[in-house]
């Protein structure tokens, strides 16, 4: 069954990785930095991971109040936000030039992120 979850949380988290790339993008463009950007960009990512998580990767412990379970998610994830925006720091603040550059940080970010997530969205978030 882990597994199981592991593979959806995974394919949730491409698709998470592929929103917060594009909102990053799109916040430099309208001239936020790389970290402020980052930050919004994150919060996008959540809520559509949550989002894909509640209905296909948890779907048997998601909670009645779909309120109450955005609110635990979000706070579940600042443990591997905190890994992943570490991680996204030390690619952005060592990695210079190119456009490609906040793509990368983004990217190992959230491998850097990932076990933290899964496991706090798995034994808290969703926890009947």
């Amino acid at each position: 069954m882990i597994g199981r979850e592991f593979a959806r949380f995974s394919i949730a988290g491409v698709i998470g990785f592929a929103v917060d790339a594009g909102v990053l993008y799109l916040a430099l463009a309208c001239g936020l930095g790389l970290f402020t950007g980052r930050v919004v960009s994150f919060i996008a990512a959540v809520w559509v991971t949550w989002r894909i998580n509640r209905r296909h990767t948890f779907r048997e412990r998601a909670a009645r109040s779909a309120w109450v379970e955005w609110w635990r998610y979000l706070l579940s994830m600042l443990g591997g936000a905190s890994v992943n925006y570490a991680a996204y720091s030390a690619v952005v603040l060592t990695v210079h030039g190119g456009r490609l550059v906040p793509l990368i940080a983004v990217a190992c970010g959230s491998v850097a992120g990932l076990f933290v997530n899964f496991f706090s969205a798995k034994h808290w978030a969703f926890k009947k």
